[in-house]
């Protein structure tokens, strides 16, 4: 973990008990309704550029099956939402071959081909992972960072405006503006714990809308053919879970949600 991360951790922590880095942001002036206007001019401005460049993705197999899985999503995804804001879910599918996928406050979206054919997932693996990057945009994990970043006075400044989100845009991908990367954080990782409530919450989403939650532990078992991050050191310092914790926790969660996903499946 980055030093800079660690003493902003620890001053959310020591936070909690007057505010809560939610409420810190929201004292700031970012409350959920205003992140999400902001991140949705900010997302029209990464569409346009992509689309610009020729790398917005809307014919392909791989687009049609991305936005499929989505749309399929989507209606579970509303009902979970929790915020207060009704969300206006966008998609979009972005020709590239990095392995990433997205989602800014207010369930602007996007996946690169890079994920899909890259790791040659099926319609269950990428439901894993667009529900996950749903379930992220769901807990506002983006507010949080903002009120990390308010209260370590680590907060971007640009055109005035603190905004703050974990996106994963890559500027090498599709050129992107400096000003839109920085306005969206990318250098902030989201912490472990928010990255398994974002593991936990897409397999949920998933089992809703019928997808097999096993594929989720397919998708981690992908990831560490291509890049095993299971050693001790990523372990004990990583931001990040390990693929092997990622795969055990789904496990665990099993249980659970396999009967919803066969519920799903009568319907």
């Amino acid at each position: 973990m980055k030093p800079t991360l660690y003493l902003s951790s620890l001053v959310c922590s020591a936070a909690l008990a007057l505010a809560g880095c939610t409420s810190v942001a929201e004292m700031a002036g970012y409350d959920s309704a205003t992140l999400n206007e902001s991140a949705a001019k900010s997302y029209n401005q990464v569409v346009q550029e992509a689309r610009s460049k020729r790398v917005l993705d809307t014919t392909s197999k791989t687009s049609r099956r991305v936005h499929a899985v989505f749309n399929r999503l989507k209606p579970y995804a509303e009902r979970a939402n929790q915020t207060g804001v009704p969300f206006n879910w966008q998609m979009n599918v972005i020709r590239s071959d990095e392995m990433n996928a997205w989602a800014m406050p207010g369930g602007k979206m996007a996946v690169y081909t890079g994920m899909v054919e890259r790791l040659n997932l099926t319609d269950d693996e990428i439901a894993a992972i667009v529900g996950h990057e749903m379930t992220h945009a769901l807990l506002e994990h983006s507010k949080k960072a903002i009120g990390q970043q308010v209260l370590t006075n680590l907060a971007v400044s640009v055109g005035g405006s603190l905004v703050a989100s974990q996106t994963g845009v890559s500027q090498d991908t599709i050129g992107l503006s400096s000003s839109l990367l920085s306005q969206y954080g990318v250098n902030m990782p989201f912490s472990r714990s928010q990255e398994r409530e974002a593991d936990a919450g897409g397999v949920r989403l998933m089992a809703q809308a019928g997808y097999n939650p096993q594929a989720a532990i397919n998708v981690w078992e992908k990831m560490n053919r291509l890049n095993d991050n299971n050693n001790a050191l990523n372990a004990i310092t990583s931001s990040h879970p390990t693929n092997n914790a990622r795969m055990q926790a789904i496990r665990n969660m099993l249980p659970e949600v396999m009967p919803i996903y066969e519920r799903s499946k009568k319907r």
